[in-house]
């Protein structure tokens, strides 16, 4: 089963049983901090991302893509063609192993400055190719048509149903109860994708044997 926009608005109110005009205009807030916290709680190759660009030589600071959470990994091309992996660090260390910025050199270490910007030691001595590999936010499935669907809505309806639900009966201030199974059966449909996207998805059964869970 898989939903579309208009078809998850619509399974929130009929479980819910609840059309009041601010809840409706709220449908969209339930379904976004669903998906935040399938973001902030499951490892899933569909949150990963690619960007390739350029250091700038004599420039310790390499710019974070707009959609960016948190890094994978850092690589460059040296001059000889082998792609070079730099070791994630705190910034403190970077700044304090190369304190003179204006020192250059062939890069090993990186760490997130700020929001938007990494900081790279020894500062790049030339323009070198670099390619980030990255966990960043997806579009929510509310940016889209009310006939769009996600990667979530499609391959993770149930936890995403429920976790709105979750949060569509917190703002009812509903009877704990019902709150209560809202919760138990989001996070049921949590620990699956859990199962999915840090287990079954990250390895295969010829190399590794079946995956096992510790039984409830």
């Amino acid at each position: 089963m898989s939903f579309t926009y208009t078809q998850l608005k619509s399974a929130i109110q009929d479980y819910t049983d609840y059309d009041e005009t601010t809840f409706v205009t709220n449908l969209p807030v339930f379904i976004r901090q669903a998906e935040e916290r399938i973001l902030k709680n499951v490892q899933l190759s569909f949150f990963r991302k690619n960007q390739s660009g350029t250091f700038s030589s004599s420039d310790k600071y390499l710019n974070c893509p707009d959609d960016f959470l948190a890094p994978y990994s850092l690589s460059f091309v040296d001059s000889s063609s082998n792609h070079v992996f730099l070791e994630f660090k705190d910034p403190d260390f970077v700044q304090t192993m190369n304190p003179n910025g204006a020192t250059t050199g062939s890069p090993r270490f990186y760490a997130q400055f700020n929001v938007d910007n990494f900081i790279i030691g020894p500062t790049p001595d030339s323009s070198y190719a670099v390619e980030l590999h990255y966990f960043y936010r997806p579009a929510s499935l509310t940016a889209g048509a009310d006939s769009g669907t996600t990667w979530l809505s499609d391959n993770a309806d149930v936890a995403l149903l429920y976790g709105s639900l979750l949060e569509a009966y917190i703002y009812m201030k509903g009877e704990p109860d019902l709150l209560a199974l809202y919760d138990k059966r989001f996070m049921e449909a949590l620990a699956q994708l859990k199962m999915f996207g840090e287990a079954k998805e990250t390895t295969d059964e010829y190399m590794s044997g079946k995956v096992i869970r510790q039984k409830q």
